[in-house]
């Protein structure tokens, strides 16, 4: 899906419906001439099938911006995919609620009130578990609140020089955030609290951040610039001390995401490539050279249920790729696997049991051998045979 005539796709992320429906919200800005005809820009809705691996050609759903919001800059949607929050370059931010299904879909607009005159977001961020909400302004200003109460937790006027990327911790008790002048900063999210600043050299830049979201490796994945040189740095969140970096995109990075199960990490550099890495063993499983010719890859996500990721820019639009990587196991195929297991379990006890001398594999009935009766054990009671009680000794009366 290209910008084309429509206007220029600014930003995009995946929407996970209730009903295990899988949508995509673009922010579209559009060429406003001179002459007041002139167009909006929007946020539209598009359906995803993952049959083609494609978007639908025209939008489920559309809302159109008041001029004086400007253009759409970035997005962020809730973990319960029922609403979604977009920052625009003139206005502060907006609500988006979704309401319907796929065939009927209503989108509602909202003033936050908290957020309302903030001014430009370069980041947005919902926890992991949907309670809390950050933004991080292109001013440096930070702000976290409870969500949906909008509760401000923090309101941080000096947090950067100015914003560069963010991320909350799988627990969502940490928060992430870099500068564009290279500092990294962690934050408490229960009470707002600056736990530290990343070190680092003087020459080097902290630019991206995610955390690890696999549960088992608390990590966060940072890139690094180096002068001309790009790494990846991992980072122990138990001490916050640097534990090693990798060579991955081998050129600088616009934008960086991790797949919703922590397997994956992806990285999209300014000329257009994309990367795929594993995160168990770092390194790449998937390329995706020139998939946006000679532009800087402005949004980058995975698809909450497929091996596929949403790429945009200003200049080609909205993209999806499916990645040549393993496919997981479906539902289905764990069941079936369970199920020939207990299969090939029983017919092996079957076979077992049949051919073994078990204690309970009793011979039948006509080839046991006749119990004893017990007067022949213990003899007549009225025989006077002298030696029958002459085995148990005398008696002491």
């Amino acid at each position: 899906m290209e910008g084309g005539a429509g206007g220029s796709v600014t930003c995009g992320s995946w929407i996970r419906r209730p009903e295990n429906v899988n949508l995509v919200v673009l922010g579209r800005s559009m060429t406003r001439p001179s002459s007041s005809s002139s167009s909006s820009s929007a946020i539209e809705i598009f359906s995803f099938d993952p049959e083609t691996t494609s978007l639908s050609s025209s939008p489920l759903a559309r809302h159109e911006l008041e001029e004086s919001d400007g253009d759409p800059i970035t997005i962020a949607v809730h973990p319960s995919g029922d609403d979604f929050v977009c920052s625009t370059n003139n206005g502060g931010c907006k609500l988006f609620e979704l309401c319907g299904q796929e065939t009927n879909l209503k989108l509602f607009a909202k003033e936050l009130p908290p957020l309302q005159d903030a001014g430009p977001q370069k980041c947005l961020a919902f926890s992991v578990d949907g309670s809390r909400f950050a933004t991080g302004g292109v001013d440096g200003h930070l702000r976290i609140l409870e969500w949906p109460s909008l509760h401000i937790i923090l309101d941080e006027v000096r947090a950067h020089k100015s914003f560069r990327d963010m991320d909350f911790s799988l627990d969502s008790e940490v928060l992430a955030s870099t500068s564009t002048d290279g500092s990294a900063r962690i934050w408490k999210t229960e009470d707002g609290v600056p736990l530290m600043t990343l070190a680092r050299n003087s020459d080097e830049k902290i630019e991206l951040c995610r955390f690890s979201k696999d549960g088992t490796k608390p990590f966060l994945f940072c890139t690094v610039q180096k002068g001309d040189k790009a790494v990846t740095a991992v980072y122990d969140i138990s001490t916050w001390n640097k534990i090693g970096h990798k060579r991955l995109l081998r050129k600088p990075a616009s934008i960086m995401s991790i797949s919703l199960d922590g397997k994956y990490l992806a990285l999209g550099s300014k000329d257009g490539d994309i990367c795929v890495v594993e995160v168990k063993k770092m390194e790449i499983s998937h390329w995706s050279k020139r998939l946006h010719l000679g532009t800087s890859i402005a949004s980058l996500e995975f698809c909450p249920g497929q091996r596929v990721v949403l790429t945009t820019s200003s200049q080609w639009g909205a993209l999806v790729t499916k990645l040549n990587v393993p496919a997981d196991w479906k539902e289905w195929q764990i069941y079936m696997l369970l199920f020939g297991l207990f299969l090939a379990s029983a017919v092996a006890f079957y076979i077992f049991f049949g051919n073994s001398d078990s204690f309970w594999n009793f011979p039948p009935a006509r080839e046991q051998q006749t119990r004893p009766k017990i007067d022949s054990f213990l003899g007549d009671a009225q025989s006077d045979d002298p030696n029958m009680w002459n085995a148990f000794g005398p008696l002491d009366m």
